[in-house]
């Protein structure tokens, strides 16, 4: 509804299940707009340059909650809110961006359409369940615009003529208490800036304004100073996530269990699945440990000191125009997705079991400074929504390289230059991906036959280029099978491991391998994908 010509209009006094869904979906799209400018702020808790992709991969995975569920009631709505954000939720700043949206949802779904004094209930809640999910809050945060939002909520829904007019009036209270966070927190004061969650927050609720308002999207703000590089490099650790299912123990023992292991702790439930975040310099000892606790359905380790490292070496904006060719792929797995980021990969998470959907695609895309870019699906499930991102994003130039396995994206980013032309790129990467090989190692969740070898639930499995070839009583026994059967004609192998094998497990497979292949080169990388003991790329 956008505004008339005689003044600023306050929209109808309530809004329906359709319209939140909607205005979320807008929001995210806002948020992308705004990423990188709110990642130059990002100083606290430590200045890895990430709060805006962070908040943006959480508010996506609403999205394609709300996307596949199609919700038409609120309580469906609510739903997607809460448990898309938690499955979703990304970093420090991500979770707790959950938990504002699980708050929020809390109270929001029993009613059948949003109006005043309802979002005044569900901003409150949406401040106290944000505080509620960290051990050891701090002002100067996200945390305290949620609260001062929250607080503008309660003292004006009641003159408020509808949820529209309170969105702004909250809004600008929201601002307000963003100005004042270098006063709160000395961290912000010392690098000149304010609180990068913070304005995070506040976008989001722009993107709710602008769509119940009717708006375009606003071009990206030009951003020419990063906060970041005002500290020089130190160790930061490495932030570490986990989502469980299943899960045996109370979100609270959980909690206790890792409070050792660093700082910046978050652990939250909901839905029978708990997430984890948390900074440690031990996140392999971390994951082994929670892995006791349920089903381990995602991890996620980044190394904050190399991220700084990059921020500090980042390019010159005069030096953007030799960027002729930008790469996108989807990955899984901490390690696989560290290596294609060194690569120069702009990185989509996703993979087998999570799928990201066009919109998430096209939002990397965009986000490229780039006017050609390439996109790698990695699997054979996601090369369809790859192909329509050039619908998506008309304003770039598209290319498939539709790579089916990890292995094939790998062996084909190693070949990636973003001073070349996409047209001089896609032929050396479409031959290194074609003489790529990609061993996985999983367990069977159930009895089946597949491809003419039969499994009874808890095989170890071992699939090459995504077909089932051999099973065995264990992952270690099962990937060494794997390279004794299809192995010999490689030279050189990357094998990415999980948490659960460990270091010295991997140690041990590795000479298990060298007696089977001695011509085979094999590096080991911890941060296989999810639910994979193992994975090798060959090339």
């Amino acid at each position: 509804m956008p505004d008339d010509a005689a003044g600023v209009t306050t929209g109808p006094s309530a809004f329906g299940a359709g319209d939140l869904a909607a205005a979320f979906r807008y929001a995210t799209e806002y948020l992308a707009v705004h990423i990188d400018e709110v990642n130059a702020l990002n100083v606290y808790p430590v200045p890895d340059g990430d709060t805006g992709t962070n908040m943006h991969l959480t508010l996506q995975s609403v999205r394609r909650q709300l996307d596949d569920e199609l919700p038409s009631t609120m309580r469906d709505v609510c739903h997607a809110l809460a448990y898309g954000s938690l499955l979703g939720a990304r970093g420090n700043s991500g979770v707790i961006l959950s938990q504002v949206l699980k708050g929020f949802a809390e109270i929001v779904k029993t009613k059948e359409a949003l109006d005043a004094p309802t979002l005044a209930r569900a901003l409150r809640g949406a401040a106290e369940s944000a505080y509620a999910a960290v051990m050891r809050p701090v002002e100067g945060t996200i945390l305290s615009v949620a609260r001062a939002m929250a607080e503008a909520a309660e003292a004006g829904a009641e003159a408020a003529e509808g949820p529209l007019e309170l969105l702004r009036t909250v809004l600008a209270a929201g601002h307000e208490a963003l100005e004042r966070t270098p006063e709160q927190l000395p961290i912000l004061k010392q690098a000149g800036v304010v609180d990068a969650g913070g304005l995070g927050l506040l976008r989001m609720f722009e993107g709710l304004v602008g769509s119940y308002e009717g708006r375009e999207l606003p071009p990206p703000p030009t951003v020419t100073r990063r906060a970041q590089q005002d500290f020089e490099e130190e160790a930061f650790g490495f932030c570490t996530e986990f989502l469980l299912s299943d899960v045996s123990a109370p979100t609270s023992e959980i909690q206790d269990a890792v409070a050792p292991f660093g700082d910046s702790l978050l652990v939250v439930g909901a839905e029978g699945f708990v997430k984890g975040h948390i900074h440690t310099e031990e996140p392999e000892q971390l994951l082994a440990l929670v892995g006791r606790y349920g089903r381990m359905v995602r991890s996620k380790v980044e190394d904050m000191s190399e991220q700084h490292s990059e921020i500090l070496a980042d390019v010159d904006p005069a030096d953007a125009q030799s960027v002729r060719a930008g790469l996108v792929a989807v990955s899984s797995g901490y390690g696989v997705t560290k290596v294609f980021r060194s690569l120069g990969a702009r990185v989509v998470g996703g993979g087998q079991t999570d799928n990201p959907s066009v919109q998430d695609i096209g939002d990397a895309v965009r986000s490229i400074g780039a006017a050609d870019v390439i996109v790698m699906p990695n699997n054979k499930n996601i090369i369809m929504a790859a192909e329509r991102v050039a619908e998506l994003v008309p304003e770039k130039s598209v290319r498939v390289l539709p790579t089916r396995t990890l292995g094939q994206g790998l062996a084909a980013a190693v070949h990636f230059d973003e001073e070349q032309s996409v047209e001089e790129l896609m032929p050396i990467m479409e031959a290194a991906c074609g003489s790529a090989r990609t061993f996985e190692v999983t367990i069977a969740s159930r009895d089946a036959e597949i491809d003419g070898v039969s499994v009874t639930s808890g095989d170890a499995i071992g699939l090459m280029d995504g077909k089932l070839v051999v099973r065995a009583d264990d992952p270690a026994a099962c990937l060494v099978a794997l390279v004794r059967e299809h192995g010999s004609d490689h030279d050189i192998a990357t094998l990415f491991y999980s948490a659960e094998i460990g270091p010295d497990g991997a140690r041990a497979v590795a000479e298990q391998l060298a007696l089977e292949a001695p011509d085979l080169e094999v590096e080991l990388q911890p941060g296989a994908p999810d639910l994979y003991p193992f994975l090798m790329a060959l090339e």
